[in-house]
């Protein structure tokens, strides 16, 4: 009988036949992983199970060309722009993972999209080496700053594989020499013979501007904001309005009307009369009144008398009373319900009413007990 010894996972990777012998495999191999396998063999007497003999096995897994070859290493490419046209500005080479035979070889060319382009070109050396050339005289960086190139890489086993490897080549600014310059982006917009000291130079000079029309718009501002305001301190005879509503009686002292009188008579007079005065008033002679002069007589005569004093209360004001009281003994005195005829009026209940409506009494009582000459 015929068994394998198993020492470690590997050895699970194979079986074999008790009876003949034979070594198959278990699963599929990898050389790319596992390149060679050793595992030991034991084989016994059928009739006598003790009597062994053990073998050491070794299988090498042979090699299948399945991956295409690529470009060794990445490559950092770049082009001057004063280039000319045949100079070789990079050299590739290409790698397999597989386990290349002896006189394994790998070609370079161009992808047939890039052929067409008048950029760049690849020219195979022959020796599992290449160039990349330029086509054209001088590249700039404003119109293009990166150009990307698919170069095709084939080997020479069975079954061929090719791969399609895209290098980038960027433009940069270079000496007369050739000797690289700048390949950062910024150096994209500085202007041939200008360095980096002058284009800072440049953007002080435009901040320094900027900040001065930013003050001087400021200081527009601010002015005529001043001459605005001070325009508004300078009218004359503007209307004044309140919006306050107003409380009853009280706004004999809030409200202004001086500004709504004629001004030629405000300056004719020097006196204000909406305000109450702090000169002393001295008590003014009224003339004695009469004792027959009418009612009507004797309130224009005092209307009179206020209209042309300016301390008179209540300065040019107007108050409405129209509380009528109560509680009097003589009841109410209004007319409304009096008798159409006064010889049909009966005063004789003013006798009734004390002393003090005495003289009533005699005016309205009976006309021959009324005496003027006694009246005092």
């Amino acid at each position: 009988r015929y068994f394998i010894d198993w020492k470690n996972d590997v050895d699970s990777y194979f079986t074999i036949d008790a009876t003949e012998g034979t070594i198959a495999t278990n699963e599929l191999l990898d050389r790319e992983s596992t390149a060679q396998y050793n595992f030991s063999i034991i084989a016994s007497k059928v009739s006598n199970p003790l009597l062994t003999s053990k073998v050491n096995v070794i299988i090498n897994v042979l090699d299948v060309n399945e991956f295409p070859p690529e470009i060794s290493v990445p490559y950092e490419t770049s082009v001057c722009e004063n280039a000319k046209p045949g100079q070789v500005i990079q050299t590739v080479t290409a790698a397999d993972k597989d386990l290349s035979p002896a006189g394994q070889r790998f070609s370079f060319r161009l992808s047939a999209e890039a052929s067409n382009k008048p950029n760049f070109t690849v020219h195979d050396y022959r020796n599992n080496t290449a160039g990349i050339e330029t086509r054209r005289n001088g590249y700039s960086r404003r119109q293009q700053e990166l150009y990307f190139l698919p170069v095709v890489i084939e080997d020479s086993s069975y079954p061929v594989q090719s791969s399609t490897n895209t290098m980038t080549i960027r433009v940069c600014r270079c000496d007369s020499d050739g000797t690289i310059l700048s390949c950062n982006v910024e150096a994209i917009f500085l202007p041939v013979g200008l360095s980096t000291g002058a284009l800072i130079a440049i953007l002080l000079c435009i901040v320094i501007l900027l900040v001065i029309v930013v003050l001087y718009v400021a200081l527009r501002r601010q002015k005529k904001k001043d001459t605005l305001m001070t325009s508004k301190e300078d009218i004359r005879d503007n209307v004044i309005h309140y919006d306050d509503e107003g409380g009853g009686e009280e706004d004999t002292q809030a409200f202004d009307i001086g500004a709504l009188r004629n001004p030629k008579v405000i300056e004719d007079k020097k006196t204000r009369r909406d305000i109450k005065p702090d000169t002393l008033r001295f008590p003014r002679q009224r003339p004695p009144v009469e004792d027959n002069t009418d009612i009507r007589d004797f309130i224009n005569q005092r209307l009179q008398e206020n209209d042309v004093d300016p301390t008179a209360p209540p300065y040019d004001s107007l108050a409405t009373y129209a509380y009528e009281g109560n509680g009097s003994v003589a009841e109410s005195l209004s007319s409304i319900d009096s008798v159409t005829t006064e010889a049909d009026q009966d005063y004789d209940y003013l006798s009734d009413w004390g002393p003090r409506f005495k003289i009533l009494a005699d005016m309205f009582g009976e006309e021959e007990s009324y005496n003027p000459d006694k009246v005092t």
